[in-house]
């Protein structure tokens, strides 16, 4: 490296750090009320009901009697977790460790961008993408499970066993990162991975199910859960109240969901888009070759595809491929830049959603309808664009030699696993 290429590498670096630092003071300063977000109080979560589980879950057991506890055994420790700061109230050192988390995310990032081959575009991606979302991603816990997700992906490109262990982690915590999984190479690496998934997964859920009664509770809230009115499916009902549609919206499972004549078959619809998912997933995975950047690649579609088929889309899942997303772009090798900013745009417009324009969601007026038409639509065609990209850098291409009709492959150059 020249002089002058190690002074613009510090240089870029320096302001990366200042952007970084910059734009989570104002954050914090969100979440501490010192500057007030226009629309519902982002923070309520954090202090009445994290609060409330944390009183439960020190007396002895999971929330067995709240519906909205719907998530695994291991969302204690992020609940349980401002005991690490016993000098704070319980919201203030939440939101303390969100930002730790945050960091922790903003230098791993960081520090693989610096690699051979590997570039710094990811760590912006964060620095920029993250404050989109406003206070509400300081104001929940899924940034602490994409610091798992970030941190189980780039360990992963030298050693399997780390990145197994870590999305079993990751899964007990909010489920989604099992698809971490999913772009492991096939042989030896997803045999160490998987296998190391699966004994952390067997020994944590088996300690939860020890020390607390009721670990496994969140299973049937989460089967009962309705449709979110920030879902796919819920396009639908936002428009057919223009025309009369009877329904309504009712605050069930800690989220405003609709109910009424259809969402039952709606909801089921978006199951059943949720299974071919995991069908051309499938598919792909035994057709597929695969290089360094494949891992990632994978992770961040499936978790798109599995977001947009959701019957969920709160604001925070946004943080999940945006996490995941720069990932993908600390690879050179890799093909998600347009998915990425697509996923970058729809973060900027869920601010505009929640909980700057809520209330207009929540009426289904002019306002709500367009800022969810928007929103989704951009993660669609996120998904979308990302399984193109995915099946056509991974996937050989077969076409026949006209005069012996042999069929080549016409990939033959495509790395067959990470080296």
């Amino acid at each position: 490296m020249t002089v002058g290429t190690g002074t613009r590498v510090r240089g870029s670096r320096g302001l990366c750090l200042a952007v970084w630092g910059l734009s989570r003071a104002v954050l914090l300063l969100c979440v501490f009320k010192v500057f007030t977000v226009p629309g519902p109080d982002v923070t309520s979560d954090v202090s009445v009901i994290y609060r409330g589980w944390y009183e439960v879950l020190r007396a002895g057991s999971f929330p067995l009697d709240d519906v909205t506890w719907q998530y695994p055994p291991a969302a204690a420790l992020a609940v349980l977790s401002p005991d690490l700061l016993p000098f704070l109230e319980y919201a203030s050192a939440f939101f303390v460790l969100v930002l730790l988390c945050d960091a922790l995310v903003f230098g791993l990032l960081l520090h693989a961008g610096g690699r051979p081959g590997m570039r710094e575009a990811g760590t912006w991606l964060w620095v920029v993408g993250v404050p989109l979302l406003g206070p509400t991603v300081y104001a929940r816990y899924d940034l602490m499970v994409t610091a798992v997700a970030v941190a189980a992906l780039l360990a992963g490109v030298r050693h399997p066993r780390v990145l197994g262990a870590l999305a079993a982690f990751g899964t007990l915590l909010k489920v989604w990162p099992v698809l971490l999984l999913v772009g492991t190479a096939r042989g030896g690496e997803t045999r160490r991975a998987w296998s190391s998934a699966a004994v952390t997964a067997a020994v944590l859920a088996l300690a939860a199910a020890v020390a607390l009664p009721g670990a496994f509770a969140f299973l049937t809230f989460q089967r009962d859960r309705g449709l979110e009115i920030e879902s796919l499916g819920a396009l639908v009902f936002h428009v057919a109240r223009q025309f009369g549609w009877e329904g309504r919206v009712e605050l069930r499972y800690g989220s405003m969901e609709f109910a009424g004549p259809h969402v039952a078959l709606v909801s089921t619809l978006a199951l059943a888009l949720s299974v071919l998912a995991f069908g051309w997933l499938l598919v792909w995975r035994l057709r597929a070759r695969f290089a360094v950047h494949t891992p990632a690649d994978a992770a961040f579609t499936a978790v798109l595809l599995f977001t947009v088929t959701s019957r969920v889309i709160s604001p925070q899942y946004l943080v999940w491929p945006l996490g995941l997303a720069a990932v993908c772009l600390v690879f050179r090798g890799g093909r998600m830049g347009r998915p990425a900013g697509l996923v970058l745009v729809a973060t900027a417009v869920t601010l505009l959603e929640f909980p700057l324009g809520f209330a207009h969601v929540v009426a289904s007026d002019a306002e709500g309808v367009a800022l969810m038409t928007v929103r989704n639509g951009l993660l669609v065609a996120a998904a979308l664009d990302a399984g193109r990209r995915l099946w056509r850098d991974t996937v050989p291409r077969v076409r026949r030699e006209p005069a012996t009709g042999i069929s080549r492959d016409a990939r033959a150059d495509t790395p067959a696993s990470a080296p």
